[in-house]
Parts: structure tokens; sequence; C-alpha cells
């Protein structure tokens, strides 16, 4: 449970990874030292191959390597900045963070990249007389294994670019991003803190939490605040999680037992940014998902089955979070206390826009009708009760947008009470 725990350091790792410039940046270092080893190893190196193997053999395929890979490189990126600029044409800008994050793209555009700049580098050892005599021999070796890394990578991205930037596979990395941040709210409902609900009650003297910046929060790194907590007596109350949109100076929460100076520390283990994250906000997928939907409703796509499609991941999502494995009732940090993720808000998130901008299509209301039948005899109640309130709110719009007496009649006949 605790790998679902993040700190500030491993969030940071975590982003550092996902860039598409390290990865390009250590196959380039690899490239390099490739080129630098048939230096260190020319001693092992038999006379016999030094004999048959002769610089003249190998450049002609360096210079080949060089010139085929700059050009496949440059079109690749090109390819990529187009597929994912389409991709967030027909879905929601939202998802721009998430393409950049394809590990399989990233890898074979480094391939790409990485074997230009060995090229490159062993045409400059040669030219310059950098090279032994028998340095050919080994460029040649490590030549043949560039060639083959970029052959597999060449295979890779055909078989990619047969579904980069459609609608389908971009909805699928979207649920992949949606279900892992609701897998880990599941597992760790408070962030490993006790549960922060109306009723818990606050000590006579405490000490206001403020937000550091303002924008959205992105992490609460509960390690760093619980070491921070020196006393048994020490107890911190953070009344926001992350998703929520903080200004500079707002209150965020109350701590006891803790100095001013310890307050403001503890506040700077916040993650705020200009952007939501996936990493702890379990609603922001679901969003992604709703103004996917939305975009597909506007009249200009006029796209009423990729709306459906997208009702249907958000129920599958919601289902599979309502039936996984709840974290352990005791509590990782039992001096922190945080509130869980709101049920209202989930509901709100995934189907709000869908209500509104797919009210006038039958079709459309019918299946958000029958998504929130479904979640209505969930095992949570809490998001059971969200979704009957949401099919009302849903039913007031449609009612408002459907011309046919016909269809609101069928509309309503779908419609849940209002309690069980």
């Amino acid at each position: 449970m605790k790998t679902h725990i993040l700190s500030t350091t491993a969030l940071s790792l975590l982003r550092l990874s996902r860039k598409l410039w390290l990865r390009v940046t250590l196959f380039a270092l690899l490239a390099v030292l490739a080129s630098a080893a048939a230096i260190l190893l020319d001693d092992q190196i038999p006379d016999s191959l030094k004999a048959r193997f002769t610089p003249d053999a190998v450049m002609p395929i360096l210079t080949i390597l060089a010139s085929g890979m700059l050009a496949v490189s440059t079109f690749s990126l090109n390819v990529m900045v187009t597929a994912h600029n389409a991709a967030a044409g027909q879905t929601t800008p939202r998802v721009h963070a998430i393409l950049l994050a394809d590990t399989t793209t990233h890898t074979v555009l480094a391939t790409f990249i990485g074997a230009f700049v060995y090229a490159l580098s062993a045409i400059i050892l040669f030219q310059t007389g950098f090279y032994p005599e028998g340095a050919s021999v080994l460029v040649l070796v490590f030549t043949v294994a560039v060639v083959v890394l970029v052959v597999v990578a060449l295979l890779r991205w055909i078989h990619h670019l047969s579904d980069l930037g459609s609608m389908d596979a971009t909805l699928l990395a979207i649920e992949e991003a949606a279900r892992n941040s609701l897998i880990r709210d599941r597992s760790l409902p408070s962030l490993g803190a006790r549960r922060l609900t109306e009723d818990t009650v606050l000590p006579m003297e405490v000490r206001t939490l403020t937000a550091p910046a303002t924008g959205y929060l992105q992490l609460i790194d509960m390690h760093a605040i619980s070491e921070k907590l020196g006393t048994d007596q020490t107890r911190v109350y953070l009344y926001v999680r992350p998703g929520a949109y903080l200004v500079r100076g707002q209150t965020i929460g109350h701590a006891s037992g803790l100095s001013e100076d310890e307050g403001r520390a503890i506040c700077r283990n916040l993650t705020i940014a200009a952007t939501r994250s996936f990493e702890q906000d379990a609603s922001y997928g679901l969003l992604v998902l709703s103004e996917t939907a939305s975009r597909a409703l506007s009249p200009g796509i006029n796209d009423p089955g990729t709306a459906i499609a997208v009702l249907c991941r958000q129920e599958k999502l919601l289902l599979d979070w309502t039936h996984a494995s709840k974290g352990e009732e005791r509590p990782l940090f039992p001096r922190m206390f945080v509130p869980e993720t709101s049920r209202a808000a989930m509901i709100y998130m995934a189907f709000a826009g869908v209500a509104r901008d797919g009210a006038g299509q039958i079709e459309v209301a019918l299946r958000l009708q029958q998504v929130l039948a479904r979640l209505a005899k969930a095992p949570d109640a809490d998001l059971a009760q969200a979704a009957r309130e949401m099919s009302q709110h849903a039913c007031e719009y449609a009612e408002a947008a459907l011309a046919l007496e016909r269809d609101k009649t069928r509309l309503r006949a779908a419609v849940l009470s209002p309690s069980p």
C-alpha cells in the first residue's frame, strides 16, 4: 500500500521519467560511449580482423545511417505533434499531458535520435583521426547493433502509428490514467490519514494553515508532513484535497501543537501548480472524459456515439472503484485528518457536462439515465445517492431541451426517484 503514497521527490522523479528529452539524452549518451569504447578496446582486436574491416567499409554505412536517421527523426517528431494536436482537437486540451507521457513514442524517438548521434559522432572521430587503426572493427559491430535497434524501433513505430491520435486510443489513455488515480484513491481514501468529517472535533487552540501559492493543489506530501509533527499531541486538519483550486492566503486547514514557522513548513509540502494532475486527484480523469463527451456533442462535431462510449467508460470506472478493496481501517498517519473524495463531486464531474450538452438528444439522455440507474445500485451508499440526484438533474435538462412529448415520456420512465 505504501507504494501509492507519493512524496514531492517521488512525484518529481516520476514526472522527469515521462519527459521526452530524458530518454533521447540517455540514448545519445550511450551512442557517444559506444563510439568512445572503440578507442579503448582497440588492443583487444585481432590483426586479421583489422586488416579485413577497414574504415572504408564502415564509413558508407555510417553516412547512410546518419542521414537516414535525421530524416526519420524529423518526420517522426512532426507526426507526433500532428497526432497530439488532432487528439486534443477532437477530445480536450487536457489530454495533451497524457499523450506526452507515451513511453512507446519516447523510446522510438530516442532510438532514432540516438542512432543519428552515434553515426555522426563516429564519422567525426574517423574524419578527425581520433580512432586508432583497428577501431573500425568495433565500430562495425556497434553499427550492426544500432541498425538492429533501429529496425525494431521502426516496426514498433509503424504499429503504434496505426492508432496514434485516434479517438479510441486517446479515450483508452484517458481511461487508464483515470483508473490509476481512482484505484490509488480507493486504497488510501484519505491519503493514509484519518477521515475528516463534519463530526470531527478540533482542539480548543489551533493555528490556521494557509495556502502558500495560488493554483491547483496537485500533491500533499503526507510523509514529509508527518515527519514534522513533533509531539504526540500535534494534529493537522486539512480541509482540501488534490484538485482543489487555492488562492494564496486562503485557509486550507488548522493544526494544533505547532509554532507559526512549523505551520508554514507544513504548507510548503503542498505541490501547487497552474493545472490539475492525475497523481492524487481521483476526479480529474472523470472530468477529462466528460469534457471529451461534451466536445463530441458540440454542434460542430455532433457525435453522440462518442458521448455514449464515454458514458460506458465512466460507468465501468466508477463501478470498478466501488468494488475495489478499500485500504486498512488503521490509518498510516494517525495524527493527520484529510477528507475523503466527495462522491457527489465524482458524479458531478463525470456526468454534469453530458447531462447539459446531451439533453436534446434522446439516445444520449436515455443512456445517461441507464448508467446512473446502475450506479444507484452500487455498494457505496453516498455514490448511489449522488447518482440518484444526478438522474433528477439530467431529467430537468432534458425536459427543457427535448422537442417531442414522446421522447419526454420515455425519459421520465427511466428517471430514478430522489431516494431509494
